[in-house]
C-alpha cells in the first residue's frame, strides 16, 4: 500500500517547517507552470520563496521533494474542498449536480495548481508516485460514493463498473477545465460548461439504467 513520504528536514519547529515548505510550494507552481519541472532549478524556486537556497535545503533534500510536496499539497486541498460541497444525506440528481458544480468550481479555482499536476506528475519518483495516484483515487473514490447511493436512493440498477466509469468522466472532465483551457474557455462559461457536463452525466445513467427517452431526473 502507498503511504505518505517523509520529507527530510533538518529543522526540528514544524510550525516553522509548514510555513516554509507553504512558501515553497506557492513559488514552485509559479516557476513549475512558467517552466516545467526539469528546466526549473532549486535557486529559482528558493528565491521565487523568498529565502537563501541554504535555508531551502535545511527543509528539503531534493527538487523531487518539491514537486512531492506540490501535488500533496494541491490534491489535500482539492480533496477538502470537495468533502465540504458533497452531500451525502439525500443524493438526488440535484445533489449530483451541486457536487460536480462545486467541484468544477475548485478546479477553476485551481487552474493553475491542476495544471502544474497534469504536466508534472510524471517526474515523481518512483517512491513518491504511487502515493499521489492513491490520493487521486480517493477522489474519485467521493464521487463513486455519491453515485451508488444515488443509485441505491432511487432503485436504478447501475453496476459496479458503470458507477467507476461515471465517476472517473466527473473527475476528468473536472480536470479538462484547466488543462484544455487554452480551447474550452474560449468557447464555454464556467456554468455553461458545468451544465453540459451534468447533462452528460444524466444521459449517462438513464443508458446504463435503460431509462432513456423522457428525462425522469430532472426536478418537477
Amino acid at each position: 500500500m502507498a503511504e505518505k513520504q517523509k520529507v527530510y528536514a533538518s529543522v526540528k519547529d514544524e510550525r516553522l517547517i509548514n510555513i516554509r515548505r507553504e512558501q515553497m510550494v506557492k513559488g514552485a507552481i509559479s516557476l513549475f507552470k512558467e517552466k516545467g519541472f526539469h528546466r526549473t532549478t532549486t535557486r529559482e524556486i528558493a528565491r521565487k520563496a523568498g529565502f537563501s537556497i541554504g535555508t531551502l535545503y535545511e527543509y528539503i533534500r531534493s527538487k523531487e521533494d518539491i514537486l512531492y510536496l506540490v501535488c500533496d499539497q494541491i490534491y489535500d486541498e482539492v480533496q477538502s474542498k470537495i468533502q465540504d460541497a458533497l452531500n451525502l444525506k439525500k443524493v438526488t440528481i440535484e445533489t449530483i449536480r451541486e457536487g460536480i458544480t462545486s467541484y468544477f468550481l475548485v478546479i477553476d479555482e485551481m487552474q493553475d495548481e491542476v495544471l502544474v499536476l497534469y504536466q508534472e506528475a510524471k517526474s515523481l519518483t518512483k517512491e513518491s508516485l504511487p502515493y499521489v495516484l492513491k490520493k487521486e483515487m480517493q477522489m474519485v473514490a467521493m464521487f463513486e460514493q455519491l453515485i451508488q447511493l444515488f443509485s441505491e436512493n432511487n432503485g436504478l440498477l447501475l453496476k459496479d463498473k458503470e458507477i467507476k466509469l461515471l465517476a472517473h468522466n466527473i473527475f476528468v472532465h473536472g480536470q479538462m477545465w484547466s488543462f484544455r483551457r487554452w480551447a474550452l474557455q474560449k468557447i464555454y462559461t464556467l456554468d455553461e460548461y458545468t451544465n453540459m457536463q451534468v447533462e452528460l452525466f444524466i444521459q449517462g445513467v438513464q443508458t446504463f439504467s435503460g431509462k432513456k427517452g423522457d428525462h425522469p431526473f430532472k426536478p418537477a
